[in-house]
């Protein structure tokens, strides 16, 4: 029983991860091309409060069920698609601490801009498309990680 508990929970927080990093690109997304300020701020105020209450829970239940799940089970914290699922998510998440710090920014440039009826400053601009930048990778490596957490590819480092 404690397997499908562990394993529940670990899916959840994997589609979690791949779910909310595919909405909130969307919806940034959609706000940045609609070019609104006021609009803009709004989504952006939404995807900093979801990435905390989402994103955030999820990286935490991550690690924690994945490695209750391989002591469980009693695969090696070496068998391939582990050592790559862990090199993944590592990088996912030295991606994603300066997403959010460019969320944060993104709502704050675009708050400022409506508040005072302007354009969106040149600084918004760079960040968006650096935050996109960051999230390619960033969202490409979760669903490897789930595609590897799926196939349990045969790789061995030991």
């Amino acid at each position: 029983m404690l397997y499908f508990i562990l394993k529940y929970f670990h899916i959840v927080g994997a589609a979690v991860l791949l779910g909310t990093g595919a909405g909130i690109a969307f919806f940034m997304l959609a706000a940045h091309l609609g070019g609104k300020p006021a609009i803009i701020a709004g989504v952006a105020r939404i995807v900093v409060i979801a990435d905390f209450v989402f994103t955030a829970t999820a990286v935490v239940v991550q690690p924690i069920t994945g490695a209750l799940l391989v002591w469980h089970v009693g695969y090696s914290f070496w068998d391939g698609w582990i050592v790559w699922s862990i090199v993944l998510y590592v990088v996912t998440g030295a991606l994603w601490l300066p997403v959010v710090w460019m969320q944060i920014r993104l709502k704050d440039l675009a708050t400022e801009a409506a508040a005072e009826g302007t354009p969106l400053p040149n600084e918004y601009h760079r960040i968006f498309w650096r935050w996109f930048a960051f999230g390619i990778p960033a969202f490409t490596a979760v669903a490897a990680i789930l595609w590897l957490m799926i196939a349990k590819p045969q790789m061995s480092f030991s």
